[in-house]
């Protein structure tokens, strides 16, 4: 960020010859320099840049300051730096080094053509909430949002980014399942009370494969924590198939994933799964020797004890 300096100086003693002067011009500070390490990612993968490819832009090229790339690399270096709110950008968007980030070729904003914008090479949080909240159905003569995520593409996309990463199939394919809160603080739409996390909250369901984020489904809090989940398992399966015909798949999840639909689905598709099981009367009496084996096991050694069991 552009700092406030002072335009006095200080002398000290000199060090024979050499005068000792303390100034204030140190001109462009900032304290997110690591960020260039994630241009510097960006610059040899071109992730960002695939993703922008997942939108359509309806807007008036001739009167168009900022590209969705730009925009889109605006918000996700913000967000990766820790500046979640859009509010941030009134403030970021006056900050070189992020133009740097972004790609600006004018990072001090001097030639932007309107004079009100000159200073600020990057765009406000208006212009980004504009992209965050274009409408389905938007158009060319939509008269705000004329950015159009393309919804059926963005899923593709995590899978591409995936695929680009191995450049020989891996021995297998671990998807791991998670569903979370995700804290809401206003009247959001689909705002419900979670009883678990105790909270008005979103349920997102993610699915990772080791740290490659493979899907990411934005849900009300309203609902099963594995809604949607077979859904998206068929739709990976089935692609990672079409590219690796014979890839072993692994479907993990904890026991709010362990539905008959799923895994029935998966015997069906030669798809292992490792789900956990929430216990009850019935599980309690079956393993019952088995966790007094591991009681007396923890009571000699003080430390976690693990015995297993198989049964039908």
């Amino acid at each position: 960020m552009t700092t406030q300096c002072n335009p006095q100086t200080l002398a000290f003693h000199p060090l024979g010859t050499r005068e000792i002067v303390a100034k204030f011009d140190g001109g462009q500070i900032t304290s997110d320099a690591g960020g260039l390490l994630l241009r510097e990612t960006e610059q040899i993968t071109g992730i960002i840049r695939q993703f922008a490819a997942c939108f359509v832009d309806h807007r008036n090229p001739e009167k168009t300051e900022h590209s969705v790339y730009e925009l889109l690399s605006q918000r996700i270096y913000g967000l990766a730096l820790g500046y979640e709110d859009l509010n941030d950008h009134d403030q970021l968007r006056h900050d070189p080094l992020l133009a740097v980030m972004v790609g600006k070729q004018d990072p001090l904003g001097e030639q932007r053509a309107w004079e009100r914008d000159r200073g600020k090479a990057l765009a406000g949080k208006s212009t980004l909430n504009r992209l965050e909240l274009t409408p389905v159905g938007a158009h060319a003569k939509s008269r705000y949002k004329k950015i159009l995520a393309q919804r059926d593409r963005i899923p593709q996309f995590f899978l591409e980014i995936f695929f680009q990463a191995h450049e020989q199939p891996p021995e297998r394919i671990v998807l791991d399942l998670d569903a979370t809160d995700d804290p809401l603080h206003g009247h959001q739409s689909g705002r419900f009370f979670h009883g678990h996390y105790r909270h008005y909250c979103y349920l997102p369901l993610y699915i990772f494969c080791g740290e490659h984020l493979l899907c990411a489904r934005l849900r009300p809090s309203n609902i099963d924590g594995a809604s949607g989940a077979l859904k998206e398992i068929q739709r990976l399966v089935t692609q990672i198939r079409a590219r690796w015909p014979n890839m072993p798949i692994i479907v993990r999840g904890d026991s709010g994933f362990c539905r008959e639909p799923i895994m029935a689905w998966c015997e069906e598709n030669h798809v292992d799964y490792v789900l956990g099981l929430a216990k009850n009367e019935r599980l309690i009496a079956e393993i019952s020797q088995e966790l007094a084996q591991a009681q007396r096991e923890f009571q000699q050694t003080g430390q976690a004890a693990r015995v297993f069991k198989d049964f039908t």
